[in-house]
């Protein structure tokens, strides 16, 4: 058992008295569960596709591991460390955005990925989601405290600015789905920082507006859509073996390895694992799942808005905020309550880059939130 002393001063000391350690066990309580979803929905995918029965389990852990060490490496940093680690994370995946767009991979008709000799394929825009959500409230408490030689510092205009870069190259890729988050944050940190309604309102119509342009210009989105609106438009097999699966574990599921659907659904172990659940845990156990999610949001946006700092409260809220959408969306979509988006949910699902995105987003969550301040700790 870990154990320090109040008076201990050492930089783990400080840290253990100061980060939020309920935020940080949930986190954890939530990938172990991932691991146990994973190791009973991978081995008939894996199967499937040629690999090795445990192929996807070893590779999430060797993610997994990396992931956690980057969420209590990033913790133990200060809210100027955090901003100089998304400034930095931000130039890096806008150029590695703009290099999916010449070298990048294929994949399910988007371009979103580069391979890296050795690795596997890696998805910039995952890390752009972080990264933006700190530098937009940045900018906006750069704008309110006036910090601007010779004026007002134009931290709205270079906001909207770097909101309109990244839609316009995630769009070119396409991908809606970063596209909604990102826009989703970025509104509500917009109005978190109390600047003009109008503006507020006005992006809000921009952004309506660009979903339904959307509609028009790709067809995937159209397709994806109009399926879920009408599901005989189309091909709705995932979604069909997903709701078969809820409704084959009931209140208290089939028990864990015990589930049949799973058998059937091809991206049980990624965008559809919450349906791995729903089976074989029972809708009980996805009703905790969905209240540890809750719970991390909640407590993140209180122990932010007691923070005395602008810049800190609306990044931790920021990327709360995008913590808590990113599973809204992937439970949502399992559950055919919105279109299917691609999504993976947070350190449970399947995957690569977003788990270390994942990883650095909730170390600046745990950074943003601990308790202030010791000597060096400045904002």
């Amino acid at each position: 058992m870990i154990s320090f002393s109040r008076t201990d001063q050492s930089i783990l000391g400080r840290w253990w008295w100061t980060v939020d350690r309920w935020t940080l066990a949930t986190v954890i309580l939530i990938a172990v569960i991932g691991v146990v979803l994973i190791q009973a929905a991978s081995p008939a995918v894996a199967n499937r596709i040629g690999l090795t029965t445990f192929h996807f389990i070893e590779r999430h852990l060797m993610m997994l591991i990396p992931a956690l060490g980057l969420m209590f490496a990033v913790s133990l940093m200060t809210p100027r460390g955090v901003r100089r680690l998304a400034i930095g994370l931000f130039l890096g995946s806008v150029a590695g955005v703009v290099l999916t767009l010449f070298i990048g991979e294929e994949i399910k008709g988007a371009t979103r990925w580069i391979h890296v000799p050795g690795l596997s394929s890696v998805q910039p825009s995952e890390f752009l989601k972080p990264a933006f959500a700190v530098v937009a409230a940045w900018m906006f408490s750069l704008h309110r405290s006036g910090n601007g030689q010779g004026g007002q510092f134009p931290g709205i205009q270079i906001c909207i600015g770097l909101y309109a870069m990244i839609v316009l190259l995630l769009m070119s890729q396409p991908d809606l789905g970063q596209t909604f988050v990102i826009t989703a944050v970025f509104f509500g940190q917009f109005f978190l920082a109390g600047l003009p309604i109008v503006l507020v309102a006005s992006l809000v119509v921009l952004g309506v507006g660009g979903l339904v342009s959307a509609y028009f210009l790709f067809p995937h989105v159209q397709s994806r859509i109009d399926r879920f609106l009408d599901p005989a438009a189309g091909d709705n097999y995932q979604v069909a073996r997903s709701l078969e699966a809820f409704a084959n574990g009931g209140v208290w599921g089939t028990g864990p390895g015990q589930g049949k659907v799973k058998m059937s659904i091809p991206d049980a172990h990624a965008d559809f694992i919450f349906s791995v659940a729903g089976e074989e845990l029972g809708l009980i156990s996805c009703a905790i799942i969905i209240c540890l999610f809750g719970f991390i949001v909640l407590r993140s946006f209180a122990r932010a808005s007691n923070d005395q700092s602008l810049f800190v409260m609306l990044a931790a809220s920021g990327l709360a905020m995008q913590f808590g959408l990113q599973a809204l969306i992937n439970m949502g979509s399992a559950l055919h309550l919105m279109p299917t988006k691609g999504m993976t949910l947070p350190f449970i699902s399947y995957g690569g880059s977003s788990l270390l995105a994942l990883g650095i987003g909730m170390g600046m969550v745990l950074a943003l939130t601990r308790k202030r301040f010791g000597p060096g700790e400045s904002v």
